[in-house]
C-alpha cells in the first residue's frame, strides 16, 4: 500500500517567495506575518509604502525575510515593476495573495460612478493584474505555484449600503473558480479565503505600535456586537486568516484548487431566520 503524502512541518513554506498585496494593520499584515512565520520570503506590497515597510519590518523582527514595495494595484506598469522588484530581491514568486481593498461604504442610491469604478478597479483589476503576471511567470518557467484571493462574507451575501465592495468580492469568487480550472494543468492552484468581521485586538496592537490609525469607536462597537452574533461567539483574528492562507499555499493543500475557505466563526452557516442579538 502506498504511504499517504504528508507535509506537516512547522514551516511548510520554506524556500518559497510569497507576494502579499495589501498590508493594512488588520487582515493584510496578519496574513503576511504568518506567511513569514511559515518560512516564506515575503514581498509586502501596498499603495501606502509605509504600511508595506512596517509589515516587512514585523516579519524581519520575527527572524524572517521580507521586502517592501509601494504599488498602485490598478496600474499595469506599476504592478509589473512591483513583481520585478520582489523577484530581484527575494527570488521568483511562488505564492500570490490578493488582498488589496478600498472602502467606499455606499449603497446603490448614493454611490458615485467614480467611487464605484475606483473600488472595483482596486479589488478586481488589481487581482487580475497581479494574477496574470505571476501566473505567466510560473508557466514560462514550468513551475507550480499557488494563488489565494481574499473575499469577505459580504461577497457571499447581499449587504445593503455597500454595493461596490460586495460586487467586487463576489466577482473575485468566480475569478477564483475560472482561474483555478484554467491554471490547473500548469500545476498552479487558485483558491479563495473568506474572512468576516475580525477581532480588533491584533489590529489595535499593530496600529498603535506602527503609529497609524486603528479601528475607531464606532467600528469597535459594531465588532463587539458581531462577536455575539457569530455561532462560535468569538471573531477570527488576522492571524487565523494567515494560518488558513499558509495551509492553502502549502503542499498540505496540494489537491485543493477552486474552492473558497470560510474562516468566519460559522457566519455563513447560520440560517437567515435566526433571531438577531439585541442591544449594542
Amino acid at each position: 500500500m502506498t504511504a499517504p503524502h504528508t507535509s506537516t512541518t512547522a514551516r511548510p513554506l520554506v524556500g518559497r517567495t510569497a507576494l502579499m498585496v495589501g498590508t493594512s494593520p488588520n487582515i493584510g499584515a496578519g496574513i503576511a506575518v504568518e506567511l513569514g512565520r511559515a518560512g516564506a520570503r515575503v514581498g509586502c506590497v501596498d499603495r501606502d509604502p509605509q504600511l508595506a515597510a512596517l509589515t516587512a519590518k514585523d516579519i524581519a523582527d520575527l527572524g524572517g525575510t521580507a521586502h517592501a514595495v509601494g504599488c498602485d494595484a490598478t496600474e499595469p506598469d506599476d504592478v509589473a515593476r512591483a513583481v520585478d522588484e520582489v523577484t530581484a530581491a527575494l527570488g521568483p514568486v511562488d505564492i500570490l495573495v490578493n488582498g488589496a481593498v478600498v472602502y467606499a461604504v455606499r449603497g446603490l442610491l448614493e454611490m458615485e460612478f467614480g467611487d464605484w469604478r475606483r473600488q472595483l478597479s482596486v479589488m478586481l483589476d488589481g487581482a487580475f493584474l497581479f494574477s496574470t503576471r505571476v501566473a505567466r511567470d510560473l508557466v514560462a518557467a514550468s513551475r507550480s505555484g499557488a494563488i489565494v484571493n481574499i473575499i469577505s462574507t459580504a461577497g457571499h451575501q447581499g449587504e445593503p449600503g455597500n454595493i461596490g465592495y460586495t460586487t467586487a468580492k463576489g466577482g473575485l469568487l468566480n475569478m477564483t473558480r475560472s482561474a483555478a480550472t484554467e491554471l490547473a494543468p500548469h500545476g498552479i492552484r487558485v483558491n479563495s479565503l473568506t474572512p468576516t468581521s475580525t477581532d480588533p485586538a491584533e489590529a489595535q496592537e499593530r496600529a498603535a505600535r506602527w503609529g497609524v490609525p486603528g479601528p475607531d469607536d464606532a467600528t469597535l462597537g459594531a465588532l463587539a456586537l458581531a462577536a455575539r452574533q457569530v455561532p462560535l461567539g468569538q471573531l477570527p483574528t488576522p492571524s487565523d486568516y494567515g494560518l488558513a492562507a499558509v495551509f492553502l499555499c502549502s503542499d498540505n493543500a496540494r489537491s485543493i484548487t477552486g474552492i473558497d475557505l470560510p474562516v468566519d466563526a460559522g457566519s455563513l452557516a447560520r440560517y437567515w431566520r435566526t433571531k438577531p442579538v439585541d442591544g449594542p
